[in-house]
């Protein structure tokens, strides 16, 4: 026997409304939300049905379809209507309205309505379709159309259960902005923040442009050893751990730098890295223990060509990414365009850090000044 639903019927349209999940305001609510969703997956088993399938083949992920029929207009779909088009997702959001079912599905690609409707399902799939979850991952078939409200949607003739989701999505789903939350459970935050899925994919291509950018340019991509039996490279504290086999301690790089030297000396005059290192040393969401790091080294070159062709890499990536070579970081306009200012690092502690000129001169005045701003 099913039990009662708290989480049907519930109006999910908007992102500030009322979900049915997202305002769990207790722990008993939500251990409420939690049977309920182990009954169904209960009733699934009963019935023979997989709760958590292998495989599903979809012919489209969400984002080629909106690419596609963005610009259509309502009268541009009769053929598209009768097509089959399957795709895949979690459901973000869920709306009833009498004999006619509207959710969200989100896949890596974008977003799309799905239109259910009790005469084209029947009763017995509308009513397990009425038992989908938020944060259900469900395969689905169906023609496409736009609605009267000229929503994009997928009007469906088939769905069922993927994946079932236990654990009900966080409080306010639509907007984490518990910093460790999010970092500790980086999934979850995948979910309910949307743009953090796009800083992924900057990432990744920013990197896929420095390894274009470097491999033109006759570089080799190395690989060294992290762990190592002298922490070298860079002034840090390193991990420590034990090799069995050679019964010796190492430690886990805090810098690519000396291995990478000896490749050049070796007669690989232009190599570089992207790989981790690790730091044993503080700890917060700009500052992390573990960090990827590039370093690159070019014979026959000294720090100018170095300098040179970092600004080139900079502000080329710049263009790749944004379009332009401006970014806004803390409030800043900062323009990459070259050519960049060249400053001294005793110019600098002066000109940028505003310390007095006698800082460079005098020993205990420039200990002063360290105590100060270390305070």
């Amino acid at each position: 026997m099913k039990k009662t639903d708290p989480e049907k019927n519930k109006d999910m349209s908007s992102p500030a409304g009322a979900s049915g999940e997202e305002e769990v305001s207790s722990h008993e609510e939500k251990s409420e939300l939690i049977a309920n969703r182990r009954a169904k997956l209960d009733d699934i088993k009963s019935e023979g049905r997989n709760p958590f399938a292998n495989r599903f083949s979809i012919s489209h992920q969400i984002g080629e379809l909106i690419s596609k029929y963005k610009d259509w207009l309502q009268d541009d779909f009769e053929e598209e209507k009768e097509k089959k088009f399957v795709i895949a997702g979690r459901l973000m959001a869920k709306r009833l309205q009498g004999k006619v079912l509207f959710m969200d599905l989100k896949d890596a690609t974008g977003r799309i309505q799905l239109f259910f409707r009790l005469n084209d399902l029947g009763d017995e799939a509308f009513a397990r379709a009425k038992d989908f979850d938020i944060g259900d991952i469900i395969g689905c078939s169906g023609g496409i159309f736009r609605t009267r409200t000229d929503e994009l949607s997928l009007r469906i003739r088939e769905a069922d259960i993927l994946t079932k989701s236990l654990i009900p999505l966080p409080e306010k789903w639509h907007g984490i902005r518990d910093v460790e939350a999010r970092y500790r459970h980086r999934y979850v935050d995948l979910i309910a923040n949307p743009e953090v899925t796009e800083i992924f994919h900057t990432r990744t291509r920013m990197i896929q442009f420095i390894r274009r950018f470097l491999d033109e340019r006759r570089f080799l991509e190395v690989e060294t050893p992290m762990m190592q039996a002298i922490p070298g490279g860079a002034a840090a504290r390193p991990f420590k751990t034990y090799h069995n086999t050679l019964d010796m301690p190492l430690f886990l790089r805090v810098a690519p730098e000396l291995f990478l030297k000896r490749l050049v000396v070796g007669g690989l005059d232009r190599v570089y890295e992207i790989n981790r290192n690790f730091r044993n040393e503080g700890i917060s969401t700009q500052h992390n223990p573990e960090f990827t790091m590039l370093e690159f080294y070019m014979a026959y070159s000294d720090y100018n060509d170095l300098m040179a062709l970092t600004e080139e890499m900079i502000s080329s990536l710049a263009d790749y990414l944004f379009g332009e070579r401006k970014i806004k970081y803390g409030g800043e306009e900062i323009s990459l365009s070259p050519k960049w200012p060249r400053i001294k690092w005793r110019e600098a502690i002066v000109e940028v850090g505003g310390a007095s000129p006698q800082v460079l001169e005098d020993e205990e005045c420039a200990r002063d000044y360290a105590r100060e701003i270390a305070a």
